[in-house]
C-alpha cells in the first residue's frame, strides 16, 4: 500500500506532548486531614492493624487579608526640664498617603503586569469590604510613579550605554476632547547574554527603557537615543532612517536588520497562500535559525568564528536564490514584496556575519512589548498623556525586573519601603540585579 505523500506547501508545525502531571510545590505547607477509619473490622469485627495510608493531595488557597498598621510614636516628658521627647514620624512610601507599600505594589503590578485596570481593581477592593475609589488608586500610581522616577533614570542611563540595543515600538490608543488619539510606546532593550552574559567585559545586566509619545514621527526615536552611536537592532521603520546617517552627532548608529520580521511576510503567504517559493524561503531561514541557535551565549569572537563557518555559506545561498526567483516575478507579486524587503536591507540583514555582538532577530524588544500589547485589551486607552508617561516608566521597571529573573511584584514592594529614606548616592543598590530579597523576620 503506498503511502500518502506529505503536502509539502504547508509548513510543518510542533507536535505536542501530553503534559504530565508534576508533583505539588514542595515549600508549601502541608495540612494534614485524615478520613476516620472503622476501629474493628466490618467483616468479622476483628481487630485492625495499620498497613500503610494513601495520601491525595488537594491545592488550596486561602484569601489575602487586610490589615491597618497603627505607627505609635509616644511622647515622653522630661521631670527636670520639661523638655517634650517624641520619636520622628516614619517615612511613607507616598507624601500624606494612607496606603503601605505592598498595597501600593499590589495596584502597580496589577494595573500594569496584570494587566487589571484602576475600575477593577476598586470593585475587587468592594467585594473584599475596603471601598477605594478609582481616582484615589490613580493618584496613587502617579505618586509611586513620581517616587520611583529615580530608578527609570538609571535604568535608562545603563540601557544607553549598551554597546548594542533592540529597539521597538506598539500602540496605545489615548484619551483626548471627545475622541482617542494613537500614541506610541517605544522601548529600548539591552541584553547582551546572547553574546556571552554580564561576566564580560564591557557588557552589563539586561533592562528595558520604555518611552511615550503622542505620535510616530521620527523626532520621538532621534530624541530618544540623541546621545547612542551603537548598534541598534529594529524593523525597517523610517523614522529610524536619521540615525543611520554617517554624519550624525555624536556618531552613526548601526543598523542590524531582524530576521523575524524577513520570515514573517514568507510565513504569512507559505501559511495562507501556499505560495511554494514562500515555503521554501520558510525552510532555508528556518535552516539558518537551527545553525544559529546553538551559538547563543558564546563570547563575540567564538560566535563570529562559527558564524562564518556555518551561517554565512547559506546566507550566501538564500540570497543567490532569492535573487535568481525575484528575478522572475512581478513587481506586483507578493512573495515578490517579501523579497524586496530583505533584498532592499541585505547589508542590515547581514551585518550580524561582521560582528558577533548582534542577534539574528529584534525579538528581545517585541517580548518588551508583549505586556503592554496585552494589557491594551483590558484598559483599552491611556487618560491622557500624562497617564502614558506614567505607564511608560512603569513598564520599565516591571520589564527591568523580570529580565532580571526579580519578581517585579516583591521588588516594588521593598523598593517603596525603602526609597524615601534611603541615601540618594546609593540609589544603585536598589535596581533589580543589585537587589537583595529582604529575610523574613
Amino acid at each position: 500500500m503506498a503511502k500518502p505523500r506529505r503536502d509539502e506547501s504547508v509548513v510543518p508545525g510542533t507536535g505536542r506532548r501530553r503534559p504530565a502531571r508534576a508533583p505539588l510545590p514542595a515549600h508549601l505547607p502541608r495540612e494534614r486531614v485524615v478520613i476516620p477509619a472503622p476501629s474493628v473490622c466490618p467483616c468479622c469485627q476483628g481487630k485492625l492493624i495499620k498497613l500503610g495510608e494513601d495520601i491525595t493531595e488537594t491545592l488550596e488557597v486561602i484569601p489575602r487579608q487586610w490589615k491597618v498598621i497603627q505607627t505609635v510614636r509616644e511622647k515622653f516628658s522630661c521631670r527636670a526640664c520639661e523638655r517634650i521627647t517624641q520619636p520622628p514620624a516614619p517615612f511613607h512610601p507616598i507624601a500624606r498617603g494612607r496606603a503601605g507599600a505592598g498595597l501600593l505594589a499590589m495596584v502597580l503590578y496589577g494595573k500594569y503586569g496584570n494587566h487589571l485596570p484602576l475600575n477593577r481593581q476598586s470593585e475587587g477592593f468592594a467585594r473584599e469590604g475596603i471601598d477605594i475609589d478609582v481616582s484615589t488608586l490613580a493618584d496613587w500610581v502617579g505618586a509611586c510613579a513620581v517616587a520611583l522616577s529615580p530608578l527609570v533614570e538609571l535604568i535608562r542611563r545603563h540601557v544607553m550605554d549598551a554597546a548594542r540595543l533592540h529597539g521597538d515600538d506598539t500602540t496605545v490608543p489615548v484619551l483626548a476632547r471627545g475622541k482617542t488619539i494613537t500614541g506610541r510606546l517605544w522601548t529600548y532593550v539591552r541584553d547582551d547574554r546572547p553574546f556571552g552574559g554580564p561576566h564580560l567585559d564591557g557588557t552589563g545586566p539586561p533592562a528595558a527603557v520604555c518611552f511615550y509619545s503622542r505620535s510616530r514621527e521620527g523626532e520621538h526615536p532621534r530624541r530618544h537615543l540623541a546621545d547612542y552611536a551603537g548598534i541598534l537592532q529594529a524593523d525597517a521603520f523610517g523614522g529610524f532612517n536619521a540615525l543611520y546617517e554617517p554624519l550624525r552627532k555624536p556618531g552613526p548608529i548601526t543598523e542590524a536588520a531582524c530576521w523575524s520580521h524577513g520570515r514573517r511576510k514568507f510565513f504569512a503567504l507559505a501559511d495562507l497562500a501556499k505560495a511554494p517559493l514562500a515555503v521554501e524561503a520558510v525552510r532555508r531561514i528556518d535552516a539558518i535559525f537551527d545553525v544559529e541557535r546553538p551559538l547563543n551565549g558564546l563570547p563575540v569572537e567564538q560566535r563570529l568564528t562559527l558564524r562564518k563557518q556555518h551561517v554565512a555559506p547559506l546566507v550566501g545561498e538564500l540570497e543567490a536564490w532569492m535573487r535568481r526567483e525575484r528575478a522572475r516575478l512581478s513587481r506586483h507579486n507578493e512573495v515578490a514584496k517579501a523579497m524586496d524587503y530583505m533584498l532592499k536591507r541585505w547589508p542590515a540583514f547581514t551585518r550580524f556575519l561582521d560582528d558577533g555582538r548582534i542577534c539574528l532577530t529584534n525579538n528581545a524588544a517585541e517580548r518588551a512589548l508583549r505586556g503592554i500589547a496585552l494589557g491594551r485589551r483590558s484598559w483599552l486607552f491611556a487618560g491622557s498623556d500624562r497617564g502614558g508617561e506614567r505607564a511608560a516608566a512603569v513598564y520599565t521597571l516591571i520589564a527591568t525586573a523580570k529580565l532580571n529573573d526579580v519578581d517585579p511584584q516583591a521588588w516594588l514592594e521593598d523598593v517603596l519601603r525603602r526609597i524615601a529614606d534611603h541615601p540618594a548616592r546609593r540609589i544603585a543598590e536598589l535596581l533589580p540585579w543589585n537587589w537583595q530579597k529582604p529575610r523574613p523576620i
